[in-house]
């Protein structure tokens, strides 16, 4: 089983980026689409992103596209978020996750399409 640790939270203004890291270890990180998910205090977790296996068909959350990018470096078994002119409301903590496929797939309910989790780190956006 692939264990994943995420790192790069903290706290931001509004406007302003962060990168958030998670490596992995353990598992097959190579062969899997690998995700992101955030959770504001009482609120669900949402999906924010995800991508294939091979870094291809990145695929975003609505409300954060054209602001967040995923990436991924499989030979540093890590994944990436990229996040710029961040929100108040961006304010959670994300979590990274790994895809039960290599291709990226999504549907009414994401994180079923995910079956291993890292702890997440806190992002806090002040206005």
């Amino acid at each position: 089983q692939v264990q994943l640790v995420e790192s790069g939270g903290g706290l931001v203004q509004a406007g302003g980026s962060l990168r958030l890291s998670c490596a992995a270890s353990g598992g097959t990180f190579n062969r899997r689409a690998m995700g992101w998910f955030r959770q504001a205090p009482g609120k669900e977790r949402e999906f924010v992103a995800a991508i294939g296996s091979s870094g291809s068909n990145p695929y975003y959350a609505d409300f954060v596209k054209g602001r967040f990018t995923i990436s991924r470096d499989n030979a540093k078994n890590t994944v990436y978020l990229q996040m710029n002119s961040l929100k108040p409301d961006d304010t959670a903590v994300y979590y990274c996750a790994r895809g039960k496929y290599s291709i990226v797939v999504i549907t009414s309910t994401p994180d079923r399409e995910f079956d291993d989790w890292g702890q997440g780190t806190q992002v806090t956006v002040s206005s």
